[in-house]
């Protein structure tokens, strides 16, 4: 199998070059042009070249624009990465006979209600990167190509720049912190999100009912509030150097931290439909969490970087 990686640098794509290592031949080219590949999702022309010179069997788009809140001013550049760059690879998938995998997000729902999100339930983005990965969903879903689109929430990794390290640096920094509590959703680890991809691509792929949309989220449920008790107190139990007590913890709501674009409060999503057709069991968020915990624990205990 030939596979074209596209966002190997971020944390889903860093997961996906060692979970589908073992599936075939990786071609993962980097924003600037190399030996005739690019994977600048700014520059469809070089995109669409860089899918026909390759020829893969599958392309795996794990970049996106995700600066929820700059989009909001930068809505062309979200629209050409999350919208129209789909839109070529799609284009390019239908005409080599390729599969397209491509990940979205529940921010193409409104947010509201308590009941977890299903694939055919009506879509309402609440904000400019809710609406432009909603439409390059839509541009792969019109172009006739064979498609696993994948949408998950509240992705978290143990390497780079994400919610458990930040926790862990406001909790020895600061005696009191502030948490949303009325967001609700899973931490999805990227590790689990690979994993789940390679699993499933390592199945026959000549069954065509399988292309389609599924969701993609760890199992069960939490708030901000409590995914950062759950950091905070198992650092604290591993000797990390913890000031903040879980008292001092306060759960607030999302009007407490006002953002240029709206969050939507009800990020839980069904993935009953990706687990029957593969034969999948989604695991509770918390055993995820905690073992990228652990990595980042220990990274930082020997001075390493994650």
């Amino acid at each position: 199998m030939k596979i074209l990686l596209l966002g190997s640098n971020g944390q889903v794509g860093w997961e996906l070059q060692r979970a589908l290592a073992p599936l075939g031949e990786i071609t993962a080219p980097t924003r600037t042009e190399t030996g005739g590949v690019c994977g600048d999702l700014t520059r469809p022309d070089r995109l669409a070249a860089t899918v026909r010179q390759v020829a893969p069997d599958v392309i795996v788009n794990a970049a996106a624009y995700t600066a929820v809140d700059q989009a909001e001013s930068e809505p062309e550049l979200a629209h050409a990465i999350n919208a129209t760059a789909p839109e070529v690879l799609a284009a390019e998938a239908q005409a080599l006979g390729a599969w397209l995998v491509h990940y979205s997000t529940d921010y193409v729902f409104d947010g509201t209600g308590a009941d977890p999100w299903s694939e055919d339930d009506a879509t309402g983005p609440l904000n400019v990167y809710g609406q432009t990965k909603r439409e390059g969903e839509a541009a792969i879903q019109a172009s006739g190509c064979r498609h696993l689109i994948f949408r998950t929430s509240w992705v978290y990794a143990s390497r780079g720049r994400n919610f458990i390290r930040t926790m862990l640096r406001l909790a020895a920094d600061r005696a009191a912190l502030q948490v949303i509590d009325d967001q609700f959703g899973a931490p999805t680890g990227a590790e689990l999100i690979a994993d789940t991809t390679a699993q499933i691509l390592s199945q026959p792929l000549d069954r065509a009912e399988i292309s389609g949309l599924y969701h993609l989220a760890a199992a069960g449920e939490t708030t901000w509030h409590g995914f950062a008790r759950l950091v905070i107190a198992t650092a604290r139990d591993a000797g990390w150097p913890v000031r903040v007590t879980d008292q001092a913890i306060e759960a607030v709501p999302t009007e407490a931290f006002p953002t240029a674009a709206r969050r939507p409060g009800n990020s839980r999503l069904n993935c009953r439909k990706l687990e029957t057709t593969f034969g999948l069991r989604m695991p509770d968020w918390r055993g995820g969490a905690l073992r990228a915990l652990d990595e980042i624990l220990a990274c930082e205990t020997t001075g390493g970087s994650a």
